[in-house]
């Protein structure tokens, strides 16, 4: 377990509707950029939330994402009053669980965002959905009591320069039976699970320039060639619920031969994305360490969920470590450099302290003698009151730090982790109480089937942390 716990807490701020109703924005629509940072910016907001945009299709997240704003208002007139057809009722709680996230992003007003679980079409050539939540959500005032408040607190929209998309792993087909259910189809047999090329993907939006020619991905990098790891074996044995699968016994490698040669590490990708930070003393660069590692739950006869959380994680040991066994998808050698700035940003499906998986990687990041510790456990680290009070009224299980959780199932998963050379001067995680204003965008009863979680914005919370540079 993690060493000396830093008892001082920062205190936390009180805080089908017809087709042609579906048509949106054209693809010639120019989305305006924010005012360019000026020399002397030196506050930094960086920020990660998984968004729960996971639809069944990625068409689906594009007819969404293009509703303008005059037709989600219709939309949400019928809502109000009361009036929309069963059909029309499933496309108005899209609208309002997109606009309350929107809502949330502008309260906390990110200059960086991670956007995790925003589908794409798997190799992020399409940028219809990103596009259309810049220009119909983020850049609309949304009401900051939540979208289904009588009350009205109309936000600052807020607009992003610079956005991107990453191909991920997840949905895409293997010719391997990796599941071993004697057949390779989707989802089980994915790279990364997924019902489709492209499902939990996750997209990058900034208010600072991205250096893509610098971008690194790890997207095609080889479970087997990260130092320690091996083919994970059928461990639990004598389980009725879950047996070996035909032809298998216990102890076998789970992966064939073939499988494991080419199985990749990251379950989505792992990707190095450099920012361009104008500043006071010349251009910072902070590089954006984005993954959304497999959640370390669902095994049956091996722990291989568990082991591939441990290693995705540990790839970011390694990586700002500057171990050299690393490749990114274009050949390059190594990982980053030992002078470099860097956030680590993502639905890690880790808690240090909690949870099923193995812990000793995520305590490793955050303790990792490159890292900020007072972001990740100490005064700076994100907590809110709302995560307490779910704790204390019994809907968020046991945590050890329940004011640090940022998710619905009571975990602290979310994390946004960042180099000891960055001053880290706040930090928050959006989830306001009962007794604190926004608390509707993230319960009401009347949304979907249970008025939290996805139904409302996401199970998952915003996290951030402010840098000045």
């Amino acid at each position: 377990m993690m060493g000396h716990k830093m008892k001082l807490l920062k205190t936390a701020a009180a805080a089908a509707i017809s087709m042609a109703l579906l048509s949106g924005c054209n693809d010639d629509t120019t989305i305006i950029n924010p005012v360019e940072p000026t020399p002397d910016t030196t506050n930094v907001r960086f920020s990660t939330y998984n968004l729960s945009f996971d639809r069944s299709t990625f068409e689906e997240l594009v007819t969404e994402m293009q509703i303008t704003a005059p037709e989600q208002e219709v939309l949400m007139q019928g809502w109000f009053d009361e009036t929309l057809t069963d059909a029309e009722l499933k496309v108005a709680e899209k609208v309002i669980q997109i606009r309350n996230v929107a809502a949330i992003i502008q309260t906390e007003r990110p200059a960086v965002l991670m956007m995790g679980e925003f589908n794409n079409d798997g190799t992020a050539e399409n940028q219809d959905a990103i596009k259309g939540f810049r220009l119909n959500y983020l850049a609309v005032p949304q009401n900051g009591l939540g979208t289904t408040s009588d009350e009205k607190k109309m936000l600052k929209p807020i607009q992003f320069a610079y956005a991107e998309n990453f191909s991920t792993n997840t949905g895409l087909l293997s010719d391997f039976d990796l599941d071993r259910d004697g057949k390779v189809a989707l989802p089980g047999d994915a790279w990364g699970f997924g019902f489709y090329h492209g499902q939990y993907a996750f997209g990058l939006l900034s208010q600072y320039p991205i250096d893509t020619d610098n971008i690194r991905t790890f997207q095609n990098f080889k479970w087997k060639d990260m130092p320690g790891e091996v083919n994970p074996t059928i461990t639990n044995c004598d389980d009725e619920k879950n047996p070996i699968p035909d032809g298998m016994k216990c102890g076998d490698e789970w992966y064939s031969v073939e499988a494991w040669a080419e199985k990749p590490l990251s379950s989505k990708n792992h990707v190095d994305a450099p920012i361009l930070i104008p500043t006071a003393n010349g251009e910072k660069v902070v590089h954006l360490l984005l993954s959304h590692p497999t959640p370390p739950v669902f095994d049956t006869v091996t722990e291989n969920n568990k082991l591939l959380n441990r290693a995705e994680i540990d790839f970011w040991n390694d990586y700002v470590a500057d171990e050299d066994y690393i490749y990114d998808d274009a050949g390059k050698k190594g990982g980053l450099g030992l002078d470099a700035s860097f956030v680590v940003m993502g639905d890690l499906n880790a808690d240090p302290e909690n949870g099923d998986g193995f812990l000793d990687a995520i305590q490793d990041l955050m303790n990792h003698n490159r890292v900020n510790t007072l972001a990740t456990d100490g005064v700076y680290t994100p907590s809110s009151f709302g995560s307490t009070e779910c704790y204390a009224l019994g809907f968020c299980k046991e945590n050890t730090f329940p004011e640090r959780v940022t998710s619905t199932f009571g975990l602290r998963v979310d994390h946004a982790i960042p180099s000891n050379d960055l001053n880290i001067i706040d930090s928050g995680v959006f989830w306001p109480a009962t007794f604190e204003e926004g608390h509707m965008l993230m319960n009401d009863k009347r949304v979907g089937k249970w008025g939290n979680g996805k139904d409302i914005s996401s199970d998952h919370r915003l996290v951030w942390i402010e840098a000045e540079l």
